[in-house]
């Protein structure tokens, strides 16, 4: 299905702090709680609550403060994303590409570029992503072309998968290659001439993150549209943390909903097993134990991730190498610790709450299907590989934006 207009975006209210920040990603979590389960069920898009968000002002808190946002510290930026995840960890996930290419803009855009994009943003303005590309070699090896011819426009070329966040968009990122095959970020606007966004998203979870086909085709670019994202590689830098700290966020955030999840359901529902001679479910000592463990590994996933955001603030006060990579092996481990939790967490629900849980009217299994998905990104075997390699020897993690 392609949707041929772009959403408009309501007017946005300006935060000022990073606890107005949290107060108010707890304050939308428990709003877009309600209504998760159905909206994943039926496949029905967030629109008005993507609108909500933006209204809410939570998706300018990075705007730097001389240009008129909140700044936040990144571990307060990983909290507002972990709370949005406690309530629909698909919507949690639309705004993780708009915070990772505004990090783009702070460390590449030019002053212009910057006043104009970060008023965008403040105004309401939402980023998508057009990134990943399908059946090339790897990840990194991205095809779509920049073209310009003497010092006109570029021209843009190519065809973009798991574009989450672009139909809910006005403006699209497109990671590209110019002559020199080096990497550039292309603002696109969303209704631009050349610019389609297909809706063929059919993942078993995340299904309401509309995580599409974007097709480039003749796109014309003003040279004012274009940074170069390459140039960011070339010194210590905190890409690759930044975002792969939201993606941990965002699984520590499923996690804690569906242990949240679990514990209604064994408190309301659940029978006690007939050789334990209890009256209820929630006074079974095994039960309780698993329940224990699971809450241990919750809370060593939001310390971690906690702990991770304070050294990418610590890295970015004083930016080294040093720093950077301390950085890096933190959101690794927290990465790590949160995708396996959210995992193990969202199927050990149905062993916890026993065999009316597996009721497909339920949607129980939402959970699973969403942390199975989602921890797709970014294998945590690489984060171990790293992580070990830096234990051994000291040796950095490579600046490849994945880290």
């Amino acid at each position: 299905m392609t949707d041929p207009s772009p959403p408009a975006a309501e007017p946005a209210h300006v935060i000022r702090d990073a606890a107005e920040a949290v107060e108010t990603a707890a304050r939308l979590a428990a709003e877009f709680r309600v209504g998760a389960s159905a909206r994943d069920a039926g496949r029905e898009l967030p629109y008005a609550q993507v609108e909500r968000l933006s209204a809410s002002g939570l998706l300018g808190v990075t705007v730097p403060a001389e240009h008129g946002g909140a700044d936040v510290p990144v571990r307060t930026l990983a909290e507002v994303v972990r709370l949005l995840a406690t309530g629909d960890p698909s919507l949690a996930q639309i705004p993780q590409s708009h915070f990772v290419y505004i990090n783009v803009l702070r460390r590449q855009g030019t002053p212009e570029q910057q006043k104009f994009f970060f008023g965008e943003v403040l105004a309401g303005k939402r980023f998508g992503n057009a990134q990943s590309e399908a059946g090339t070699r790897h990840v990194q090896d991205i095809r779509t072309r920049l073209t310009r011819d003497g010092d006109g426009p570029y021209v843009l070329d190519g065809l973009k998968h798991y574009s989450t966040g672009a139909l809910f968009a006005q403006w699209i990122p497109v990671l590209a290659r110019v002559e020199d095959d080096s990497l550039h970020v292309a603002y696109v606007p969303r209704d631009a001439e050349g610019v389609t966004v297909v809706d063929d998203w059919n993942g078993m979870g995340q299904r309401t993150t509309a995580s599409g086909t974007v097709r480039l085709e003749g796109v014309r670019v003003p040279a004012d549209r274009v940074v170069p994202h390459h140039l960011t590689f070339q010194g210590p830098q905190l890409h690759g943390a930044v975002a792969q700290l939201l993606h941990a966020a965002i699984d520590a955030g499923l996690a804690s909903a569906a242990l949240a999840e679990a514990a209604e359901f064994v408190r309301t529902k659940s029978r006690p097993w007939f050789e334990s001679g209890l009256e209820s479910a929630v006074e079974d000592p095994l039960l309780v134990q698993h329940f224990g463990e699971l809450g241990l590994r919750l809370r060593a996933a939001d310390a971690l991730l906690a702990a991770a955001g304070d050294a990418v603030d610590a890295a970015t006060a004083d930016l080294t190498d040093d720093t950077a990579a301390e950085a890096s092996i933190a959101v690794a481990a927290a990465k790590v610790q949160a995708a396996n939790t959210a995992v193990d967490v969202s199927g050990a629900l149905f062993e916890l709450a026993g065999t009316r849980a597996a009721d497909d009217s339920l949607n129980l299994h939402r959970f699973w299907r969403d942390a199975r998905t989602h921890t797709l990104h970014d294998p945590v075997r690489w984060k171990l590989q790293h992580l070990g390699r830096y234990v051994l020897t000291g040796a950095r993690p490579p600046r490849h934006g994945l880290l």
